[in-house]
């Protein structure tokens, strides 16, 4: 299996704070290694996988369910819990679903950082994977919503439909149980993002039980804002972040 230039796992042994880092649908690790870079630049032991399916071939993908990136996520998580003693989890898109299901699983989880996660998505034809997926194998890509010129995402140029109907399971079982994130929350969103819509923003504010929950707007990004004009915010406001949470 060849994996994509870019696109590979990364981790980096650092303190005993240990942050995991969870790219998106359809998408790589090259989308949130800033974050990961820049959280090995502060010190901190760093796990970056890659998802079942993705950095290879759309085909693969369509091979994979949620089940298969989810257990990728938190045998990540294991490993940085058995080497720290806090564990911040954060995630984009689909990563951000995947890490919020990982806080609502493992409490022990000291935050949560978010950058245009999905929770409930709203497009109408979606309703129509489950006979659709059997008679079209994939659809138009929805990777490179990315404001910045000249900044591309490695993502894949199609979007393959049984596993964007598995990743629906996904998205229902992580907005049911978000009452039960308690732990600090940095929600980092564009206004205007062509693929997740911000009612998925709106829905984590209302419902999470979280005490502490901090919510930026990133007004010159798009859907891809680790790659886009507000990525040194974001990459600044997750340090910042990881430091007060695992100090307090």
């Amino acid at each position: 299996m060849r994996i994509l230039p870019g696109a590979e796992p990364w981790s980096v042994d650092g303190s005993e704070i240990g942050v995991l880092v969870c790219h998106g649908f359809t998408g790589t690790t090259q989308s949130v290694r800033p974050i990961a870079e820049r959280c090995a630049a502060e010190g901190w032991t760093v796990r970056m996988p890659r998802l079942p399916g993705h950095g290879t071939t759309w085909q693969d993908l369509n091979r994979t369910v949620w089940t298969d990136w989810y257990a990728e996520v938190e045998a990540a998580y294991a490993e940085l819990q058995q080497r720290c003693s806090q564990v911040v989890v954060a995630g984009l898109s689909m990563g951000g679903s995947l890490v919020t299901l990982l806080a609502e699983q493992h409490h022990e989880v000291a935050g949560l950082v978010l950058v245009n996660p999905m929770y409930e998505p709203k497009d109408p034809r979606l309703r129509a994977l489950p006979a659709l997926k059997h008679v079209v194998p994939s659809l138009a890509a929805i990777g490179n919503d990315i404001k910045k010129a000249g900044a591309t995402e490695l993502a894949y140029d199609r979007t393959p439909l049984k596993a964007l109907h598995s990743a629906t399971e996904l998205w229902r079982r992580t907005a049911r149980d978000l009452p039960q994130i308690t732990q600090p929350v940095l929600l980092m969103h564009s206004p205007e993002d062509h693929v997740v819509e911000p009612s998925n923003s709106e829905l984590l504010l209302s419902r999470v039980s979280s005490a502490d929950v901090t919510e930026i707007l990133l007004e010159d990004s798009f859907h891809v804002a680790t790659l886009d004009h507000d990525a040194g915010r974001i990459m600044d406001e997750t340090a910042d972040f990881v430091r007060r949470v695992c100090a307090s």
